[in-house]
């Protein structure tokens, strides 16, 4: 572990009022003011993906940090203020774009088409965030260093933006190491580093702390729920009058919603038709979690489930589940048209989608 050592200087201007301050408070001066920063870091040789400097303000995280990593600090970038952020991604796949906005949490694919300026502030840290990861990858080290990591967004949104990028270095979704700078040490269990230093004591640790447990109630609910997620959804934001709908409660507010309905031409089947989680809680995997725990209950009353969806987060996560089995994928979706409640029903048509059945649990009697 090299010891980094930095030191900050500046000339003093002994202006009359300078000198004032100097006399009230019996102030020594000098022609240049100083201060010296030492901290041991780990070496990027070293064998970790996540690190956390952390600290009081004016404590030298960012001096110690360009000392020890400048070269990999990310570029200036401007957001263009006439296109929606995906467009700011230069010539990458649009695939890649999607799943690294997914990755760092901002799912939400109204959001993907809004330029960056009338973004909250939770999902610009979150863009911040993606454009950064995007430049390490290519890299030859892989390393993202980012400075003042979550000081401008609301804690909670600091909390969950953590975990999100901490889960998807985890599952090598993104291929990249990490070292936030940070004056919050809330954040510390949610990003679970392999190792702080921490300057308000001056000691580096090393160790993968155990994020905080997600505990969420499901319930059931009332349809005029879906009035808080609709804007959130990329699909049509009415909800069929037939629908049963489900929210996930964490820490006594609503944060993810689910609806299903009837299949048509299926009797005893469901197919679930909208799930939503808050741009300000994605990432730590609640939307799957909450559409899996209405499965289990719908299944349980005797129905089958599916879901149709072209969204690259859920049909990613059903890929992978072995509580979901693949039925169908249309590239080019679907062109029928049926009639719901005497209104046409949208199609998929033009946009891929894939098709998966619900597989409930084998009983071991």
């Amino acid at each position: 572990m090299p010891l980094v050592t930095a030191t900050v200087s500046a000339p003093v201007n002994r202006s009359f009022r300078v000198e004032q301050i100097a006399g009230m408070f019996d102030l020594p001066l000098a022609d240049r003011t100083s201060e010296t920063f030492s901290m041991e870091l780990p070496a990027l040789t070293d064998h970790w993906s996540i690190g956390l400097i952390t600290g009081p303000s004016g404590s030298g995280k960012s001096t110690l940090a360009r000392e020890a990593f400048g070269e990999y600090f990310p570029p200036p970038f401007h957001w263009p203020s006439d296109a929606g952020i995906i467009d700011a991604f230069d010539s990458q796949p649009i695939q890649q774009i999607t799943q690294l906005l997914t990755a760092v949490g901002l799912g939400s694919p109204p959001a993907w088409i809004r330029p960056f300026h009338v973004l909250s502030n939770g999902e610009k840290f979150r863009c911040e965030l993606a454009r950064t990861l995007l430049h390490a990858t290519a890299t030859t080290s892989r390393l993202a260093v980012i400075d003042e990591f979550t000081s401008m967004v609301d804690r909670n949104v600091a909390r969950v933006a953590s975990a999100a990028v901490s889960r998807a270095i985890r599952n090598q979704r993104l291929l990249v190491r990490l070292i936030a700078i940070s004056c919050h040490d809330d954040i510390r269990a949610w990003l679970a580093p392999d190792w702080v230093a921490d300057l308000s004591t001056g000691e580096l640790s090393r160790r993968l702390l155990r994020r905080p447990a997600v505990r969420i109630q499901v319930v059931r609910c009332r349809q005029t729920w879906w009035r808080l997620f609709a804007r959130h959804h990329y699909l049509s934001s009415q909800l069929s009058r037939g629908s049963t709908c489900y929210a996930a409660i964490w820490n006594g507010r609503p944060v993810a919603f689910c609806a299903v309905v009837a299949q048509f031409g299926r009797k005893g089947c469901k197919r679930i038709s909208r799930i939503v989680t808050l741009p300000d809680y994605q990432g730590l995997g609640i939307g799957a979690r909450l559409m899996e725990r209405v499965c289990e209950h719908e299944t349980a009353r005797g129905f089958r489930l599916s879901i149709t969806a072209s969204h690259p987060a859920i049909v990613s996560y059903c890929r992978r589940s072995p509580r979901w089995q693949a039925k169908n994928v249309q590239r080019r979706g679907n062109a029928a048209r049926r009639l719901a409640e005497g209104r046409k029903l949208p199609t998929s048509v033009g946009r891929a989608v894939a098709s998966f059945d619900f597989l409930p649990e084998q009983s071991h009697d």
